[in-house]
Parts: C-alpha cells; sequence; structure tokens
C-alpha cells in the first residue's frame, strides 16, 4: 500500500515519526513522506528530523511561509501535482496545521482517501484557524484515529459512521515515552544555569494571544510579577518574536531579568527542560498532553482547549489570559498544591502500532471504487 504521509509543521514531526517507523516495519507498506515546508528553518524543522531519527522527506515542497491562505494556496498547487504523479492507495495526514487541512482537500477532490490522525478534537472555538483546520479535516477523511474517547464522540455528533472511527490512542505520546530516556542525557539545564525543579517553562504562539497587543499585554503582566518569584525560560517562536518587536515590547520583555528568552530548542532538549519543570504555561496542545504524561502541573493561557481529557484526567488547568488568574493559578503550584493526574487510556506508547495493524486490514481499492462510484 503506498501511503503519503504528510508533514509541515513542528507539532507534526513527533506525531508522524513513529508512524513512519511502524510502517517500514510491517513490509507490506511504501511509505512516502512528504514535507511541505510550511516550517522550514533549523529550528523548527530541521532539529526535529535530527532528534527523532526521522528519514529525510521523500518530497519537500518548499512552500514557506505566508498568510493563511496564501499558505495553503501553495501546498494545494504542489501537492495536486506530486498525486497526480503518485496516485497513492491513502494521503496520511497528523494533527490541524495549514499543511494538514490542505493535503486534505486535494486529496478528497481527487478521490484519494485520507486518514486523519488526531480526529475528533474540538474547542469549539472557530475563531481558532486550527478549529477550522480540523473540521474540514474530518469532514473529508475515510479513515479517523482519534486519542480518546470524547475524540469519537464528537465525530459521531457530527454524522460520521462508527466504521470511520478508531480509537488507538496518541502517537504523540509514542515519541515521548519512545525518547524520554535518550531526552535524560540531554544538558540544556546545564546550558541554561538550571536547577530541576526550580524554574517555569512558558510557550506561546496562538494567534490569538499574539497578535492582539492588549491580549499579550495581559499575559506580560502576569509574567512580570511570576518571574518575581520563579525563573521562566521562555523557548520564543519567531512568530511571538516577531509581535514583541512589531508592538513595541521588546524592551518590556528585556527588561524582565528572571525571565530567559531563548531561542526555540530541539525535542530532546525541550522534553528534558519540561520533565524537569516545576511548572508550565503554554497555549500549545500537545504541551498540555506532554505534561500530562510526565506529570507536570500545566496552565493553559487559553479560554478553551481541545484536549479536555487533559484537564479531568491530567495535570492541565485552563486560566485565560487574565493576569490574576495566571498568577494566583502559579503560586498554588510553586506553593506545592499543584493539580495531581494520571494518564490517559491508551497513552501507553503503542498508538502508531494500533494505526498499522488497522491500515494492514483496510481495503483501499474496494473504498476507492465505492467513492468513485
Amino acid at each position: 500500500m503506498r501511503v503519503i504521509n504528510v508533514v509541515g509543521a513542528r507539532p507534526n514531526f513527533m506525531k508522524i515519526a513513529p508512524i513512519m517507523r511502524e510502517m517500514q516495519k510491517h513490509g507490506g507498506f511504501d511509505p512516502v513522506l512528504l514535507h511541505t515546508g510550511q516550517h522550514y528553518d533549523d529550528a523548527m524543522s530541521q532539529v526535529f528530523f535530527e532528534d527523532l531519527k526521522i528519514p529525510k522527506p521523500d518530497i519537500n515542497l518548499g512552500v514557506g511561509s505566508g498568510t493563511h491562505a496564501q499558505q495553503t494556496a501553495k501546498i494545494m498547487v504542489e501537492f495536486e501535482k506530486i498525486l497526480a504523479d503518485m496516485r497513492p492507495d491513502l494521503v496520511l495526514v497528523v494533527g490541524d496545521v495549514n499543511s494538514t487541512l490542505a493535503c486534505s482537500v486535494v486529496a478528497a477532490k481527487m478521490l484519494v482517501p485520507v486518514a486523519h490522525v488526531e480526529a475528533g478534537l474540538r474547542s469549539f472555538d472557530r475563531t481558532m484557524p486550527e478549529e477550522i483546520n480540523r473540521l474540514v479535516t474530518d469532514a473529508l477523511s475515510t479513515l479517523l484515529f482519534t486519542t480518546s474517547r470524547d475524540a469519537n464522540e464528537n465525530l459521531l455528533r457530527e454524522g460520521h459512521t462508527p466504521e470511520q472511527i478508531y480509537f488507538v490512542g496518541n502517537v504523540m505520546i509514542d515519541t515521548l515515552l519512545a525518547f524520554a530516556k535518550q531526552a535524560e542525557h540531554s544538558d540544556v539545564l546545564e546550558r541554561l544555569h538550571l536547577d530541576s525543579k526550580r524554574y517555569a517553562v512558558l510557550t506561546l504562539h496562538r494567534p490569538g494571544n499574539v497578535d492582539n497587543p492588549s491580549t499579550l499585554s495581559r499575559i506580560l503582566n502576569a509574567l512580570e510579577n511570576l518571574q518575581r518569584h520563579i525563573p521562566i525560560v521562555f523557548p520564543a517562536h519567531p512568530r511571538t518574536s516577531d509581535r514583541f518587536r512589531q508592538f513595541g515590547l521588546s524592551e518590556r520583555v528585556a527588561s524582565m531579568r528572571n525571565m530567559k528568552v531563548i531561542e526555540p530548542l530541539g525535542y530532546l532538549d525541550f522534553i528534558k527542560l519540561t520533565a524537569h519543570a516545576k511548572l508550565v504555561l503554554t497555549d500549545s496542545g500537545g504541551l498540555q498532553e506532554e505534561t500530562t504524561v510526565l506529570g507536570i502541573p500545566c496552565l493553559t493561557l487559553r479560554d478553551n482547549t481541545e484536549r479536555p481529557i487533559t484537564i479531568t484526567e491530567g495535570t492541565n488547568t485552563l486560566v485565560g489570559t487574565n493576569p490574576a488568574v495566571i498568577v494566583s493559578e502559579a503560586l498554588k503550584v510553586l506553593n506545592g498544591h499543584g493539580k495531581h493526574g494520571r494518564t490517559p487510556e491508551l497513552w501507553d506508547g503503542r498508538a502508531a502500532e494500533r494505526i498499522i495493524e488497522i491500515l494492514a486490514r483496510w481495503n483501499p481499492s474496494q473504498l476507492s471504487t465505492a467513492q468513485a462510484a
């Protein structure tokens, strides 16, 4: 079975790595790795291929940056040529980035079945670009692989049939568990002069947080207060660094003596940094999941999450962008009252294995014929 596996941005790489490994081990697949180039620099792309031992992409579309429309359109134009030439049995997409949406639309229009890994996640907030990507991708997908049972329920409510939906667990956690021991060998704490459990980690990149000057300023108000209580390590996303400059906030950020702003880290360094943190503040979806498995209290700087299981079962707490709430919840953690959670069902490191077992039993020729009819 020829499968084009699509990656485009940093969150995708951790998800595709175990799937590619299982396909190569199985022997019944001809896996093709396609990188759209949505994230294209070393800090956001190349270092992840190296850390996760992902093979060099068979195809790189090299689309680069742009607005959502520009980026999606470039990917669609280039991906259409690839599908016309290769005619795969299946296109497999992961997550909710623009590459996921773009390749799903092209594949569906060319009658190539789509499998979506991490299907059914919903924030119910359509102001988030990722929510639009999730909804459209799921609507066009033939096979829907979910990380949690609430995702199954979302898909059933939206009219998908039970035969399409497979609860397999979380491929992001496959990668975390596979590389956790190796990550412990990272010297990132020494390089940054940090002591285990005596610092917080911050990530910030969602458009709703960083593209709005007033929202970003409110978050900085909280950080100004919090960094007086604990050092904060902030691997800054390029988008966020650009907004600091654009909104005239760079000097304000630099004046926070106890907040260490650094370049984005590779996967192994970042996992080590996260695993030894006292607290994580983030607007990232994947980090909500990783902190849950690592047992690290996580404060999510958003009013909603598409990963509610990290709240109901994990270590995650939604705090929004109100400075008083952020600081209050952070101080609870620092005073020893952080949230304790448990690892959700099937987040056991074998999700990719289950996906490949299902794909190996699936008959694409029957489905393609039915779709064409």
